[in-house]
């Protein structure tokens, strides 16, 4: 966490982001030239990846809902998993998917381990090529359940991905995660280049 804030604070020294109290982080316009590329570098080898899926629950909190941009008598399905690697769990997500958008809530859990594949396979939707906007903070403390899946103490922050990915030709709105990262094995990437 504390790399992570560091990082930020270099940015924001360096002018390519502009601190607005009460509102936030941005890019700065004196930087707009330039194109900034933020990278999520993994720890493990993918080949070390492990995804237990723990639950597939229909629900409708009006929270989820509004950020799935659906009407309050609609459903959504939250699919919990927990990514280890080598036997040390580091990622906890929740992902909210529209209820048109799950095929077979009944399936064996194991069948929701990747669900970008489930959008490959039952839909032809490649969701890495569609568009997202993802925000990153520092927890602290993170939830019970969280931390104690990612075996964080009390006192150890994690690092919370929201994101949402919306269908680049209808532009409903197709998942929204809440994707808890054990602050140890977080690590990003910045590059910047004249466009």
């Amino acid at each position: 966490s504390i790399t992570v804030i560091r990082a930020v604070n270099e940015l924001v020294k360096d002018g390519y982001l502009v601190r607005q109290q009460g509102k936030g982080t941005f890019v700065s316009r004196s930087r707009k030239e330039r194109l900034v590329e933020f990278s999520d570098i993994e720890i493990f080898p993918m080949d070390k990846d492990k995804v237990t899926v723990l639950s597939c629950e229909k629900g409708n909190k009006p929270d989820i809902l509004e950020k799935l941009n659906l009407d309050k008598n609609e459903f959504y399905y939250k699919i919990v998993r927990v990514r280890a690697a080598e036997d040390t769990p580091y990622i906890f997500h929740n992902s909210y998917i529209p209820q048109r958008y799950i095929q077979n809530p009944d399936a064996p859990l194991e069948h929701y381990q990747s669900i970008y594949q489930r959008f490959k396979l039952d839909y032809n939707i490649h969701m890495s090529e569609e568009p997202f906007v993802e925000t990153n903070e520092i927890v602290s403390p993170c939830p019970k359940e969280v931390a104690t899946h990612l075996k964080l103490k009390a006192t150890e922050p994690a690092v919370l991905q929201n994101k949402t990915t919306t269908n680049s030709t209808s532009g409903e709105v197709m998942e929204y995660t809440e994707t808890y990262k054990h602050w140890k094995y977080y690590k990003f990437e910045i590059t910047a280049n004249h466009r």
